[in-house]
């Protein structure tokens, strides 16, 4: 607990399952938690976890800020959802709350294009895109939504016909009913970390994105993360002080930001990112490295106007002295009834964390095929040695089992390979 924060009062905006995580770790922290939104406890669980919930809609303004100054609320927070951002920054506006990033600056990487043409400025790698009209597309593409985020609206398309009814497809999930057509690419993915703090960037590590296929014209989604990547130090070599510059540019000062990237020839090519937290909750695993945890940071930043003192900034290393992981079990389409094998993995200590995306009860749709709403379970953690990562990977996938109401296993086959991890991981 941190004295400081004690009592403090926090309104997060927002209460679903990754916020259950947001909550327990606020609360731990000594902090008084408040979840608003306009849903129920059941799609909203971490108002169950809060020491408090209204149910206000999160763009009720009015409303929400005559509430706030009756019960004295010190900040606002929001986590891993690109739709809240505009929201959350205009609500601290209005009450003079601090805010991690400006409107502008979330207008920017919550959209494709924009941030897609701030990378090329800054001579950071971005995948190429083309104009729907243009003469000259290399099949296959991609075609996605400017502004939308977990995988929603996204194709793959081998030839002409195909784009055209993803382009229709796609702004169907846009607000701008605007979409980005880019060069398909095939291969590794990393996803890069980033920490700012007053106005520092930070690299704080670069994981491997262990993804596979999930059918035709779907894109392939994540089974796991290993870190710290093979590709770290040459991205240290070539593209870091080019993204410092690029932030600088933009602004940012304090914050999160994750890059997914697509890896050719070595080189780290940016397809989407997110100046937020994410998924991943690498979060855990940097606690366990550095001893500085990002999301107990941002939430400090919101009560205090201050993210973390100098000295503990300076742990930070994107080279790890010891290998880490996140297993993300996929199922398929199902209303599940029960989740075995987590108690099992409780006492284990090479265990950093657990979320989990869906509760006995939900289900999983068949609209959600292919997207990121398919990950049921994520695992975090650590090993002691590399020899010992894979086989800690395996064993939790093969513990972690998702049965539906009729007693059939929704688990998808997952396995990572040796192959998948072989040579892909750099330790200090």
């Amino acid at each position: 607990m941190e004295t400081s924060l004690k009592g403090k009062k926090l309104l997060l905006l927002g209460g679903d399952t990754f916020s259950v995580d947001i909550v327990r770790t606020a609360r731990a922290m000594g902090i008084y938690t408040i979840v608003t939104d306009w849903y129920d406890t059941r799609r909203s669980p971490a108002k169950l976890e809060a020491d408090e919930y209204w149910n206000i809609s999160t763009e009720a303004y009015d409303e929400l800020l005559t509430k706030m100054r009756e019960e004295h609320v010190d900040g606002v927070f929001t986590g891993f959802t690109d739709s809240y951002l505009p929201v959350y920054q205009h609500l601290c506006e209005l009450g003079g709350y601090p805010c991690y990033g400006t409107k502008e600056q979330f207008e920017c990487f919550t959209n494709k294009s924009q941030y897609k043409a701030l990378c090329h400025q800054f001579h950071v790698p971005a995948v190429e895109a083309y104009d729907e009209n243009c003469e000259d597309i290399h099949f296959p593409v991609l075609v996605k939504p400017v502004d939308s985020s977990g995988s929603r609206g996204i194709s793959i398309c081998k030839d002409h016909n195909e784009m055209m009814d993803a382009i229709e497809k796609g702004k169907q999930f846009s607000k701008q009913q605007k979409v980005l057509i880019e060069r398909y690419m095939e291969g590794r993915e990393v996803t890069i970390f980033w920490l700012f703090v007053d106005g520092d960037a930070y690299l704080t590590g670069i994981g491997n994105r262990h993804v596979q296929p999930c059918g035709e014209g779907l894109i392939p989604l994540p089974v796991g993360y290993t870190f710290p990547s093979i590709h770290t130090l040459k991205y240290q070599q070539d593209v870091e002080q080019n993204a410092k510059a690029m932030f600088k540019y933009a602004g940012i000062r304090n914050g999160m930001m994750f890059m997914q990237c697509k890896v050719e020839d070595d080189t780290c090519y940016v397809y989407d990112i997110g100046y937020r937290l994410t998924g991943s909750l690498e979060y855990k695993i940097l606690e366990k490295i550095y001893g500085i945890n990002p999301l107990k940071m941002m939430l400090r930043y919101a009560l205090t106007g201050s993210m973390q003192s100098q000295k503990e900034i300076l742990r930070i290393n994107p080279v790890y002295p010891y290998p880490a992981f996140n297993v993300s079990c996929l199922c398929a389409p199902g209303t599940i009834k029960n989740i075995e094998g987590l108690e099992k993995l409780r006492n284990n200590p090479y265990i950093l964390g657990t979320n989990i995306a869906h509760m006995p009860g939900d289900t999983i749709t068949e609209q959600m095929q292919g997207l990121l709403a398919q990950i049921t379970v994520r695992i975090l953690g650590y090993a002691d040695k590399l020899e010992n990562l894979l086989p800690m990977m395996n064993k939790i996938e093969q513990t972690i089992q998702v049965f539906d109401v009729n007693g059939n296993n929704l688990r998808l086959n997952n396995h990572i390979r040796k192959e998948d991890i072989e040579g892909q991981i750099i330790l200090n």
